[in-house]
């Protein structure tokens, strides 16, 4: 496959991704044109691109442009797996040491920030498939196991294992109920219905 059928096949990828999260998205061409979650993960790609490459000012200065256009921080330093999706998106960011992984789902601001001012790892590691409410903030070099869903306005500090489910201030993770529904918890969440 030429790169540029694999860049074609990852922007058709991205759309795709994008109307299976987005119960209101009508059409691809309306996500390309009007979804700003969409732009800033484009535009992080070229970013972190010039990054590895040593072109840091460029990619710092770059991310900075599409922050001012989508409201949207993701730091050039960021690993961002395929299919991530931003629902609405602004106000979220994304330091510098954050990993994330494929099929990864945030919505308006989120924060995957640092706790320590030293180098090294200081931002979280979100695993796949993992969904993050609105408003929630996941701090440190910590790691979210794959298929959690951290509630709205959560603060989560400390690691959780996969398929954990973490709500409240701060965050205790909790093991997923069989068929249970975390939908809403992504956007309104009834704290009193989840007691960790």
């Amino acid at each position: 496959m030429s790169a540029r059928t694999g860049l074609v096949a990852r922007l058709r990828e991205d759309l795709t991704a994008a109307r299976l999260r987005d119960p209101a998205a009508r059409s691809s061409l309306e996500i390309a044109v009007l979804y700003p979650g969409l732009h800033a993960i484009w535009a992080h790609r070229v970013w972190h691109a010039l990054w590895v490459r040593g072109a840091r000012f460029l990619a710092r200065a770059g991310s900075q442009v599409t922050r001012w256009l989508t409201g949207i921080e993701i730091h050039p330093g960021a690993t961002i797996g395929r299919r991530f999706f931003i629902d609405h998106g602004m106000g979220v960011v994304i330091g510098e040491t954050a990993e994330v992984g494929d099929d990864v789902m945030l919505y308006h601001g989120v924060t995957l920030g640092g706790r320590q001012r030293e180098g090294g790892k200081r931002h979280p590691t979100i695993e796949d498939g993992v969904a993050i409410g609105a408003g929630a903030k996941v701090l440190g070099p910590i790691t979210i196991g794959a298929g959690s869903v951290v509630g709205a306005n959560a603060v989560v500090t400390r690691d959780a294992p996969a398929d954990s489910v973490l709500v409240g201030v701060p965050a205790k993770p909790r093991h997923r109920r069989n068929g249970e529904d975390t939908r809403a918890l992504l956007t309104a969440p009834e704290y009193l219905e989840y007691h960790i």
